[in-house]
């Protein structure tokens, strides 16, 4: 990710008055050097937690030159989807599980040249005590500049591995789900930075003897949340199904480091085979115990990897299970 400071004489509290920009696209590989001037296009407004009121992040989309989006902008496929089927309220649900390192690309209090901690994973996952877990100042540093920035920050808590974590963006509607979860990847970067660790989204960071790193998509519409809602579920399980494989080629930076997660271990399913069950974490797709009660709710995809690019994965969920897109408060300072 990427930042640059600008100076206003005023506040751009919304995206629709926050001032386009331009950057050389050729410095970052996104452009080439004779044809370098990329735009950014204001999309989200959030508050800095880092230099308060009446300071601002404005999350920004890449256009080329020729008024095209970039080829990593998936935001305006996940947004073209969001506003084609906003009658079907889209709700998303995203767990970002992370890995924290030292400087030296080792983990987080895992024993220096190349130990592994004594601890068993049972203690770690939502574990207390130095013994059992790393990095809690980060991660407490983390939720409250999500809580203050407007994000729709839901949680967190120690994963299987020591030294990873997890926090969860919404249960949120259309679009801002991803700009909520691209936001505290940001955050979280400028977090890190002042305490000297680094953060990787790495599907398997630390190699096949351990657990990996994920990004589970819990995903209903309003068909699914209402009465009789299961077999609408269940008809867009058997889309996702016959579309697996689409999905998994783009469910991660990496087609192969998500495949080395999804070895059918450490509660994954394989990267090939498709399923889906009641309360089995070792299913692509799971759904809770009280859905099927209920007869309504909604999915969970345990396929994307870590660093998945949320706009993608929520946009090919809405285009399997719906149809492509063709188809507060008061604040100080002077608002622009």
């Amino acid at each position: 990710m990427r930042c640059k400071d600008r100076i206003l004489n005023c506040t751009p509290y919304s995206a629709d008055v926050a001032p386009g920009w331009a950057f050389d696209g050729s410095s970052c590989g996104q452009a080439a050097t004779d044809n370098s001037d990329t735009s950014l296009k204001p999309c989200a407004v959030y508050r800095d937690p880092f230099r308060l009121e009446p300071h601002v992040i404005v999350l920004a989309e890449v256009y080329m030159g020729d008024g095209s989006a970039a080829p990593t902008n998936h935001r305006k496929f996940c947004n073209d989807l969001c506003e084609a089927h906003k009658a079907e309220e889209p709700w998303f649900g995203l767990e970002q599980e992370y890995t924290m390192l030292d400087v030296d690309g080792w983990g987080l209090g895992w024993p220096k040249g190349g130990g592994f901690p004594a601890v068993n994973y049972e203690f770690s996952y939502c574990g207390v005590g130095a013994k059992y877990i790393a990095g809690r100042d980060v991660s407490e540093a983390h939720s409250k500049c999500c809580l203050y920035a407007g994000c729709d920050f839901e949680g967190t808590n120690a994963e299987v591995m020591f030294a990873c974590w997890e926090w969860q963006i919404g249960t949120t509607i259309g679009i801002k789900a991803p700009d909520d979860m691209w936001m505290s990847r940001f955050l979280m970067s400028r977090v890190a930075e002042d305490y000297g660790v680094v953060i990787t989204y790495h599907p398997k960071p630390m190699g096949p003897k351990h657990p990996g790193v994920g990004m589970h998509h819990n995903f209903s519409t309003k068909r699914m949340r209402s009465d009789g809602g299961y077999k609408f579920i269940e008809e867009c399980i058997k889309k996702l199904e016959q579309n697996h494989m689409k999905h998994m080629k783009r469910y991660g930076a990496d087609e192969q480091t998500n495949r080395m997660r999804l070895s059918g271990k450490f509660e994954t399913a394989p990267f090939d085979k498709f399923s889906w069950g009641i309360a089995n974490r070792k299913a692509s797709i799971r759904l809770q115990r009280n859905i099927k009660e209920k007869g309504k709710g909604f999915m969970e995809d345990r396929r994307p990897a870590g660093d998945c690019d949320p706009y993608l994965v929520c946009g090919l969920l809405m285009d399997t299970c719906l149809g492509s897109a063709g188809s507060g408060g008061s604040r100080g300072g002077k608002k622009c």
